[in-house]
């Protein structure tokens, strides 16, 4: 069947009577991703809308147009479902964040096709949902006048504006059961373990996933840290009878001396630079197994923490994002991301949202919790007191 026959079927199989709605997943998968087609796809049909799901990302909006009708029917056993029915890429067209804080702006004449594809089936609204790349594309669409919302997606919850991005549980999930299983191994033969977890410039999930798994060091990309203080922890540890530790440590954790490890750096299509991590629990591992007496293993989760269904909170909250997007289009606020604020679902601007990471506070409750439990961060030789009282001797 060719391009045209097909693009004609789809095209006979909008209903001229209901407003239309567009949706879209973009940039790396994340278990949630399914839930949120499937609410705003119900949503939509109760409201009078049809939903028209864009495939692979941002590309499906432009030629060749790709997209598929989204029904009850067909999205209704999709709610544990891992990854997206519509597919996604990253590695596109419509890369618009470059480094950490950058931004970079879309290829001339991008936007007048995606501009024709919203005349074309006639769109009321689009709904992406991404993290803070795939955000800074539409906040490009809305600063062009077209009429978006974002949802936010991305497992190391580093978007400024709402508390929780679904995926992150998902990948908390993941990290925590792998560190229970590492004990059983680590505890039985005396080992040191180093897990490597994602979190480019964030140490969201290796904070949650370490003290969810009971990890005894855990190395952030927000707190210093040194060789010398993880060796501090593992001897205090040996003293108290403990011989074994379990380490988890963020992939975009600078080394000692500032730098980061990286795998590689391309260009993607739109000639943005992208910088994969990876590999620094390799490097924390081959240092310490110098300075110490003992065996010291690596893992990496890698895609593990993307991969699989969503946890019951994930599929929640996905839910809700997805609902609460569909009212933001018949609301027409337009430019408006979907937030989480404890207990409300609530909106912000997108561009509040991709301003600026989120990241973890050094000084704030959930690190506080860690070192009261004697969690070391590689930043002090022993136990840190977090709290204003006295310690017992």
């Amino acid at each position: 069947m060719t391009t045209d026959l097909i693009q004609r079927t789809l095209s006979d199989q909008l209903d001229p009577h209901r407003p239309h709605i567009g949706v879209l997943t973009s940039g790396g998968d994340c278990p949630g991703l399914n839930a949120v087609l499937r609410a705003a796809t119900k949503s939509a049909f109760w409201l009078g809308y049809q939903t028209i799901g864009f495939e692979r990302g941002f590309e499906g909006l432009i030629d060749p147009v790709s997209y598929r009708i989204l029904t009850p029917q067909n999205t209704g056993d999709i709610l544990g479902l891992g990854g997206t029915i519509l597919g996604s890429t990253n590695k596109g067209r419509f890369g618009a964040r470059a480094g950490v804080d950058g931004r970079a702006e879309l290829a001339p004449g991008l936007l007048d096709q995606v501009k024709a594809t919203f005349e074309r089936l006639n769109l009321e609204g689009l709904i992406v949902i991404g993290g803070d790349g795939s955000l800074s594309t539409a906040l490009q669409f809305h600063e062009a006048g077209l009429p978006v919302v974002g949802v936010p997606k991305t497992i190391d919850n580093d978007l400024s504006c709402t508390a929780y991005t679904f995926g992150f549980n998902s990948a908390v999930y993941c990290c925590s059961d792998a560190l229970d299983r590492l004990h059983t191994t680590a505890e039985s033969h005396s080992r040191v373990m180093v897990m490597e977890v994602m979190g480019r410039h964030t140490g969201w999930i290796a904070l949650h996933g370490g003290i969810a798994g009971g990890a005894d060091v855990i190395l952030l990309p927000e707190i210093p840290w040194t060789y010398e203080h993880i060796v501090d922890k593992i001897e205090e540890r040996t003293r108290m009878g403990r011989n074994f530790t379990l380490i988890v440590v963020a992939e975009g954790a600078q080394l000692p001396d500032g730098s980061l490890v990286k795998k590689d750096a391309s260009a993607n299509k739109g000639g943005n630079l992208q910088v994969k991590l990876g590999g620094i629990a390799e490097c924390v591992t081959h240092e310490l197994d110098s300075r110490i007496d003992q065996d010291v293993r690596c893992v990496v989760l890698g895609h593990l923490q993307r991969g699989g269904g969503p946890t019951t909170f994930d599929r929640v909250l996905s839910s809700a994002f997805g609902a609460h997007a569909v009212r933001l289009i018949v609301e027409k606020k337009f430019g408006q991301m979907v937030c989480h604020d404890p207990p409300h679902i609530l909106d912000a601007p997108i561009a509040d949202a991709v301003g600026e990471l989120r990241r973890v506070d050094p000084h704030g409750s959930v690190v506080q919790t860690a070192r009261a439990m004697g969690i070391c961060f590689g930043d002090t030789p022993g136990y840190v007191n977090p709290f204003d009282v006295p310690r017992e001797a």
